[in-house]
């Protein structure tokens, strides 16, 4: 190939990308290498969007993630942070400025679970899942708001079992989801007069590795929701890509369900 054609390769491809709805944006998905994470920083960079990325331990994960994303030409930065370390989630709103120049949209995903009878739950389980799922997500708002452009987006993810609870043993994970309720809609007051908007997004069963919908209990959550089966990670990607972009540009202080209708 001549490098006049690849020049001409080259340039085409940046046309597109110009053309895409998030272009120029700058994204920071916390838990972004498997999951859900990892179908939100996949569909913001397909979508046009600079990804940051944490993850925690699995930087095989990370690395397979950003890897996707460069093959499709976009920019992407992997940053390993325990979102229960304050100091680290500080460190992952500044490695994404510093990479990328800007912050524009916040996506709070990372998150652990305990379950189990509530005379069960340790100390050190209840500490850990409201570090990460609670004080993370508040932590990684507080740093990035003095980033974020007017018309900033900032989405937490949420679960199902925030609003209403069909099993026993719950009780830990669905406190931290909650909270994630009261800290969306008050954030929403807060920076809607700069055009911020701040919503939450509920999934109900997602087939993950974490949760895979051949695993154990899968058919009891299935059969709660209105489909009778599991979701994917790419309709919560969906969703938030919606949000974050100028269709979401009136939607704010939201809790939206994507359950297959667990909750109605």
């Amino acid at each position: 190939m001549s490098s006049i054609q690849s020049t001409d390769t080259a340039a085409t491809g940046l046309a597109a990308r110009q053309s895409l709805p998030l272009y120029g944006k700058a994204a920071l998905v916390t838990g972004g290498s498997r999951g859900i994470g990892a179908a939100i920083a996949l569909r913001l960079a397909a979508d046009g969007a600079d990804v940051t990325l944490t993850y925690d331990r699995s930087v095989a994960a990370a690395e397979e993630v950003a890897a996707l994303i460069e093959k499709s030409g976009g920019r992407v930065l992997a940053v390993r942070a325990d979102c229960a370390d304050p100091a680290a989630i500080r460190h992952s709103v500044e490695a994404c400025v510093t990479e990328f120049g800007r912050l524009d949209i916040l996506v709070n995903n990372a998150g652990v679970g305990a379950t189990g009878p509530v005379g069960t739950m340790q100390l050190a389980d209840i500490d850990q899942v409201l570090a990460v799922n609670v004080r993370g997500p508040y932590l990684a708002s507080q740093a990035a708001e003095p980033h974020l452009a007017d018309g900033g987006r900032i989405v937490n993810i949420g679960s199902c079992v925030g609003e209403r609870v069909v099993f026993p043993g719950m009780s830990l994970y669905a406190t931290s989801k909650a909270a994630l309720n009261g800290l969306t809609r008050a954030l929403a007051r807060e920076l809607g007069p700069r055009g911020v908007t701040v919503n939450l997004v509920a999934p109900g069963p997602v087939d993950t590795d974490m949760n895979p919908a051949d695993g154990q209990g899968a058919d009891a959550q299935a059969a709660f929701t209105a489909r009778g089966r599991y979701g994917e990670a790419d309709d919560v990607a969906a969703t938030v890509a919606h949000l974050v972009g100028d269709g979401g540009r009136n939607i704010t202080g939201a809790s939206i369900a994507v359950d297959g209708g667990f909750n109605a």
